[in-house]
């Protein structure tokens, strides 16, 4: 099916205008399928469009394609959260702001966890809202402020999937990776925060007296993460081990040693926050839940080998 020149010159108009109220021919359902039987379904790159408004979801389709691609819509983030979990998207065009509280960010989320070789693109109609497009930039490719003129979203769709092969999976890293590569990063993170807690710092000990036992530990974890075993599995810890017997000798206590284990998960997953844009989610969950069974696991054992020593080797506090 072709569109006459005033229908062409309406879509492009109304792409302009901000994809708001838009004066648009309505499609009947014959008009769609027509279109849509035209497009070659192997070759025509798919893309979900997600908005809450009818007009602009039909405007969109129309344009798209028209210009040969192969387009589903959803008008809500249930239906969209199901397609995209039911079917494969090269592209999605979604809307950032829709009727509940960050719809717009579940929706891109989804999309980058379940295809994450998409494209990503999002309309916003807030440009002063700054803090959420730093925070939505981590998982979208672009933020698109309307009006968004139809020639500048085509390019950017065809620019983006153009160059989606060269990143398909290439700039992802596996947790294990990361924190082998910022093991340095994130003992800075835990000295900082431990020094920030007074029931620590009541003991005056130097850097290396404090982060001694860290390198080991986060050594083990890496190993754990690239030969995984089954979570509640039992392994010996030497850096666990030789950490309670360490402590013990410095003068700690129970609790102390629980705080720190504490502070080493949170600067574990600062760090996995601070690289969110390379990580790969498809196997976040499960490193996460491996992370968190290492490190109290680690835990255990050096209470276990804090408790073992004799009391009168342990330093008066």
């Amino acid at each position: 099916m072709n569109f006459s020149p005033d229908e062409t010159s309406r879509v492009r108009e109304c792409v302009g205008a901000g994809l708001t109220a838009l004066p648009v021919r309505p499609l009947a359902r014959a008009e769609i399928s027509e279109m849509t039987t035209a497009i070659e379904q192997t070759e025509a790159p798919r893309v979900l469009v997600v908005d809450d408004t009818e007009p602009v979801r039909t405007m969109l389709r129309a344009m798209l394609e028209a210009s040969q691609f192969q387009v589903t819509t959803a008008a809500s983030v249930g239906e969209a959260l199901h397609l995209i979990a039911t079917e494969h998207f090269e592209v999605l065009l979604c809307d950032l702001h829709m009727p509940g509280a960050g719809d717009g960010f579940t929706v891109v989320s989804a999309m980058r966890h379940t295809h994450p070789d998409a494209v990503t693109l999002v309309l916003s109609g807030y440009p002063a809202l700054q803090e959420a497009m730093d925070a939505i930039r981590l998982q979208a490719d672009e933020i698109l402020v309307k009006p968004v003129a139809a020639a500048t979203l085509l390019a950017l769709i065809r620019e983006r999937l153009q160059k989606h092969e060269a990143r398909r999976m290439t700039n992802t890293e596996r947790v294990a990776a990361i924190l082998e590569r910022d093991t340095l990063a994130t003992i800075d993170d835990w000295l900082a925060r431990a020094e920030r807690e007074s029931e620590l710092t009541r003991l005056p000990l130097s850097r290396e007296q404090r982060t001694g036992h860290l390198p080991k530990l986060l050594q083990e974890l890496v190993y754990r993460l690239r030969v995984p075993r089954n979570l509640g599995s039992k392994s010996v810890s030497d850096g666990a081990v030789q950490h309670g017997k360490i402590r013990h000798s410095q003068g700690y206590s129970v609790p102390m040693i629980i705080e720190e284990s504490r502070i080493l998960q949170v600067s574990i997953f600062q760090t996995l926050q601070n690289n969110l844009s390379t990580v790969d989610f498809s196997l976040l969950l499960k490193d996460v839940m491996t992370i968190a069974d290492e490190v109290d696991s680690q835990l255990k054992q050096t209470i276990i080998s804090f408790m073992e020593q004799p009391a009168e080797s342990a330093l008066v506090a």
